[in-house]
């Protein structure tokens, strides 16, 4: 499986060759990828769960030109990504604990979010009996999408933007202004219209990372924590509901662990695999389930008047 990079561009986006990875398992697992055995979901949940990170890791590999790094038995889950991650052959890899910490926080967090966009596209192509490789492979292209899952992306592509403390008033200002099409990234959510709970946690783990990892990039954590200063007490942010959300955070801890933004989607797709898989194996064993059929309302005009085509 891992020749199969060989044929992707040193530049290719990660989140390409992992979509297509992906999709490619089905063809390497003929005889367990029966959705109707019970057995065959449980092969098919623990492989899954279990490539997707040597999977992502191969690709940062391919990108930065470096050899393929093989996982380690006696290393946990977080512990196996970042050796396959930063390590080389040519010598040690120390495994920072905080960095592995903060990862396995990470993931948890981003498992499993009710039917977001990536995860009713799981369950969409996996309704269909499609096999569940294909529709894993069907979320990781849904998640790909900037309003999605490239959001913790977006915050970094923002704090670029302001540049620095002495802007973060004027960049604040555009921010209010409705006029303006400036919008403050990693503030906010569709779902929570208070404070995001899973931002509570990862504030405090962002805090610690920083605290631990963060001195080679100060400039841009500083204006980060000052950023979200400001908003946890400006009225306006306040009045709105418009409170650091768990992407303004994962964003800034990725980018301390030196995860390069390319590759902030493949994270979180590693993370959301576990709800993906869980919500597929919850429809399929469904004795009741039907394949996924939205409707469409018709709000068009009732009746137009026909031009024959030669008299048009």
């Amino acid at each position: 499986m891992l020749s199969f990079f060989k044929g992707f561009r040193y530049d290719a986006h990660p989140m390409a060759m992992l979509s297509a990875v992906v999709g490619s398992m089905s063809a390497y697992y003929h005889s367990e990828m029966d959705a109707s055995n019970k057995e065959h979901r449980a092969i098919f949940s623990h492989r899954i769960l279990a490539k997707l990170p040597t999977i992502a890791a191969a690709a940062y590999k391919l990108n930065t030109g470096q050899p393929f790094m093989y996982p380690r038995n006696d290393l946990n889950y977080s512990e196996n990504l970042l050796h396959m991650l930063f390590s080389v052959p040519a010598e040690p890899y120390e495994i920072d604990p905080i960095a592995a910490e903060a990862l396995d926080l990470l993931f948890i967090l981003h498992a499993d979010h009710e039917q977001n966009c990536s995860t009713s596209t799981v369950r969409m192509a996996g309704s269909s009996g499609a096999n569940p490789y294909s529709a894993i492979a069907a979320g990781i292209s849904a998640l790909w999408g900037p309003a999605h899952g490239g959001a913790n992306e977006a915050v970094l592509n923002m704090l670029t933007e302001i540049g620095h403390a002495k802007n973060i008033a004027k960049y604040v200002d555009k921010a209010k202004d409705k006029d303006d099409p400036f919008r403050l990234m990693g503030f906010g959510h569709r779902v929570y219209k208070n404070f995001d709970p899973r931002a509570t946690i990862i504030r405090e783990m962002c805090h610690k990372v920083l605290a631990q990892l963060g001195r080679q990039d100060t400039p841009m954590f500083d204006l980060a924590l000052q950023l979200e200063e400001v908003a946890l007490k400006d009225e306006y942010f306040i009045e709105k509901n418009l409170y650091p959300n768990v992407d303004f955070y994962s964003g800034i801890i990725y980018r301390a662990l030196g995860i390069p933004t390319s590759m902030f989607t493949v994270m979180f797709a590693i993370g959301r695999s576990v709800g993906w898989t869980a919500h597929w194996r919850e429809m399929i064993a469904d004795p009741h389930g039907r394949i996924s059929r939205p409707r469409q309302l018709y709000t068009g005009p009732v009746a137009r008047d026909y031009v024959e085509i030669d008299k048009r």
